[in-house]
């Protein structure tokens, strides 16, 4: 498999984890919201912050992967061509 290939796969693999976690954050933070209303009697208040703590929890993760990502790339980008001196 080509160099190229292998590089496109890995950034596709990054970005599909980046959209599962962003996606799964925001659902975890509503699903939290909608039980704790249920118990409080607070409708729609927890649901409402829960659900505002899953998007920031969601962008933290896109920041960081995108951030962990970048310092990969740019660590194969500065190792030396091999065959030159």
């Amino acid at each position: 498999m080509d160099e190229k290939d292998r590089k496109l796969i890995r950034m596709l693999g990054v970005l599909s984890t980046v959209g599962i976690t962003m996606v799964a954050a925001t659902v975890i933070g509503l699903f939290i919201g909608l039980k704790l209303d249920k118990v409080f009697d607070t409708s729609p208040w927890l649901t409402a912050l829960f659900l505002l703590f899953g998007l920031i929890a969601g962008f933290r993760n896109l920041f960081l992967y995108t951030r962990r990502s970048q310092q990969a790339m740019d660590a194969e980008n500065k190792e030396p061509p091999k065959g030159k001196l």
